[in-house]
């Protein structure tokens, strides 16, 4: 069973670096949940893998989450449906997205110093807040 995922053109997932593990599915369903191990649980050895760059597998092990393992693993669950081979798919098409999310890297964010007008106008803002919170003090009379 040839089990290689293609991401991009030059990125590519060997079989050894996949694993699946069918598995009963939870939920409504009747007699087919108790027979049938439709759910599929694919685990992927990130970590381990030579296609995926050092920067790469640090950005999908924070969008990862609670899915990546102590091992250096993700692991992703599909349920979803009660075909077996749908739900096959639809893991991979998870893990897929995930790892082409994981490959753009995030702009680098360039200080700018604000605007002499948006200076002002927040300046003016707490004033204005700054009477209306004063308004609200006790009232000393003059008698």
């Amino acid at each position: 069973m040839d089990i290689m995922l293609q991401i991009t053109e030059n990125i590519n997932i060997q079989d050894w670096e996949l694993s699946e593990q069918f598995v009963r599915s939870s939920g409504p369903g009747g007699q087919n949940v108790n027979k049938v191990s439709s759910a599929v649980e694919l685990r992927f050895e990130a970590a381990r893998s030579p296609s995926l760059t050092e920067a790469v597998k640090v950005r999908l092990k924070r969008l990862a989450g609670r899915r990546w393992t102590s091992e250096g693993a993700l692991v992703i669950q599909c349920e979803e449906t009660r075909s077996q081979a749908r739900n096959r798919d639809i893991a991979r098409q998870r893990l897929t997205n995930l790892i082409r999310k994981a490959l753009v890297s995030p702009k680098r964010r360039i200080a700018t110093k604000p605007t002499l007008g948006s200076s002002k106008r927040r300046l003016k803002a707490k004033k204005v807040r700054s009477a209306v919170k004063t308004m609200r003090g006790r009232v000393i009379s003059d008698e």
